[in-house]
């Protein structure tokens, strides 16, 4: 029992001056400061070293009284009077209700009881205003956390259509409900990664992708140069993999493949993972093409972009094939694009290729006023040596199924083709040299009509010679080395096997020497021939 309030009263000045400090402490700049500073406040600076004997009687009833006052058990053994004068001594010397235990050890700079944040940085280290905001954050994700629990049960419910115990009503999951269980868990991944440097990623935050569990991307075990996808690429790539094995064809999986793609264009399995969604879904492909002009633009060199639009003109095809209004419109729409295109690379292999199946598909041989062979005659005369635009009218002209055989090789000769179209390409071809003599594209042009047109090389030879003076002599000039080469194989043509192997020699010793075996080849391949 503590002992009766007499006795207590002599020491009471002695034991409130014992037990305030003098003077008040100092503000703790660090929250292990203000963790020692209340430790010290909350247990009676008295120590039981050798017992309650070391004690004086002064402090010996402020040990008893303290241990009293901090125990429920003790303090139910007192009655009411004892317990009043227990709260009347402890009020007179101020002893502390509560107390923090003290540490097992010490608390140093070295020494962490709080922790440490998502830099490994001592959370004791902290003002007590960082610790008050890291406290708020900490708090208001608990807070998100349970409202995100709460919306995860109302789904559940409204699901297997549970009915609310006490209204008894079926729970409705409305679009606002789930806006704001995306918007809360942006906001909890945001504090996760602020506080505890935790990474949540866009599909596992969104409550749309739930029900999907994502296949992880791993690299075999050993690989010796593993990939490092980043966060981003790996989860999408993750939530990929899972819809494709479910064959899931959806408008949200139509959303995830135009993210990765946004990730890696040249992915191309999710392009042909689109094309499906995109069928099963009846989606309009001219809105489509629409989004993959923007997608083409962005990748000039990719192959993926233009196999995708292939397949939707083959999709689209049975819509507009019957419908000349709508063919037009959609050929003037591409035509419109594919010029853009090749107004930022002249010579993308990829998009000439796709001109050239448009053409076919879609029969633009002569249409809108042979709108194909203007639009190529435009980009020769910008360049003239864009062989890509010269390969291209040679396939509009040679390959129209109006004025060509079918089945007939691109260097064979075509009966079909009209004798006015051979003249008009020829005169083109001889035009366009004048322009750049030792240009390539025009002279392998006016050889691909002359055969075409069943017409012999030596019908050019006056112009051809043109560029030529005096082989083998003193004057010797050559304008064009192609005017050269096709010299020789007109002389062989005309069966003038000397001049077609001087031709050939002046190449190889003067005009051309870096190719010097190639014509050597040609000689003995032009002896060869006279042998036979």
């Amino acid at each position: 029992m503590p002992p009766k309030g007499k006795a207590a009263a002599k020491p009471k000045e002695t034991s409130a001056s014992a037990s305030k400090p003098s003077s008040a402490p100092t503000p703790p700049s660090t929250i292990s400061e203000r963790t020692q500073q209340r430790i010290e406040a909350t247990n009676p600076p008295i120590t039981l070293s050798s017992g309650l004997s070391s004690l004086s009687p002064t402090e010996k009833t402020l040990w008893i009284n303290s241990r009293f006052a901090r125990s429920p058990t003790l303090r139910a053994k007192l009655g009411t009077k004892a317990q009043r004068d227990l709260w009347r001594h402890v009020n007179e010397a101020s002893l502390p209700i509560r107390s923090l235990a003290p540490p097992s050890k010490p608390i140093t700079a070295t020494t962490t009881i709080w922790g440490t944040d998502k830099s490994g940085r001592d959370v004791g280290t902290y003002t007590p205003t960082q610790f008050s905001e890291r406290t708020s954050k900490r708090a208001r994700l608990t807070s998100l956390a349970a409202a995100s629990d709460a919306f995860a049960d109302l789904r559940r419910r409204a699901q297997l259509r549970i009915p609310d115990p006490l209204t008894g009503e079926d729970p409705v999951l409305l679009e606002a409900d789930v806006e704001a269980e995306r918007a809360r868990r942006k906001e909890m991944a945001a504090l996760r990664g602020e506080l505890y440097g935790e990474r949540t990623g866009t599909y596992a935050s969104d409550p749309e992708w739930d029900d999907v569990t994502p296949v992880a991307l791993e690299e075999p075990e050993g690989a010796l140069a593993a990939i490092a996808y980043p966060d981003d690429y790996a989860e999408a790539i993750g939530y990929l993999r899972a819809v494709m094995l479910r064959k899931e064809y959806s408008p949200r999986c139509l959303r995830l493949t135009e993210h990765v793609i946004g990730l890696n264009p040249a992915h191309y399995t999710v392009w042909l993972y689109r094309a499906s969604i995109l069928f099963a879904l009846g989606v309009d492909v001219p809105e489509e093409m629409r989004w993959l002009n923007g997608v083409a633009l962005a990748n000039l060199k990719n192959y993926q972009i233009w196999h995708h639009r292939h397949l939707l003109v083959e999709q689209y095809w049975p819509v507009i094939e019957g419908d000349e209004g709508k063919r037009e419109e959609f050929a003037r729409g591409e035509t419109e694009f594919i010029t853009r295109m090749l107004e930022e690379d002249t010579k993308n292999y990829h998009v000439w290729s796709y001109r050239s199946f448009l053409v076919r598909k879609l029969g633009l041989w002569k249409s809108a006023g042979e709108r194909e062979r203007r639009l190529v005659e435009e980009m020769v005369k910008e360049d003239v040596r864009n062989n890509s635009a010269w390969s291209h009218r040679f396939f509009v002209v040679f390959s129209d199924p109006e004025q060509s055989t079918e089945g007939v090789g691109a260097t064979e000769f075509d009966p079909k083709v009209p004798g006015e179209i051979v003249d008009r390409e020829v005169g083109y071809a001889l035009e366009k040299i004048g322009w750049a003599p030792q240009n390539q594209s025009p002279w392998n042009y006016l050889r691909g009509a002359l055969v075409k047109g069943g017409r012999k090389l030596g019908s050019v030879k006056g112009e051809v010679e043109g560029y030529v003076r005096d082989i083998g002599g003193e004057g010797e000039d050559v304008r064009s080395t192609h005017a050269l080469d096709l010299l020789a194989d007109i002389y062989a043509e005309e069966g003038d096997r000397e001049k077609a192997d001087l031709c050939l020699r002046r190449l190889a010793e003067k005009w051309d020497p870096i190719r010097a075996g190639y014509w050597g080849w040609r000689r003995k391949m032009l002896e060869a021939d006279k042998r036979d």
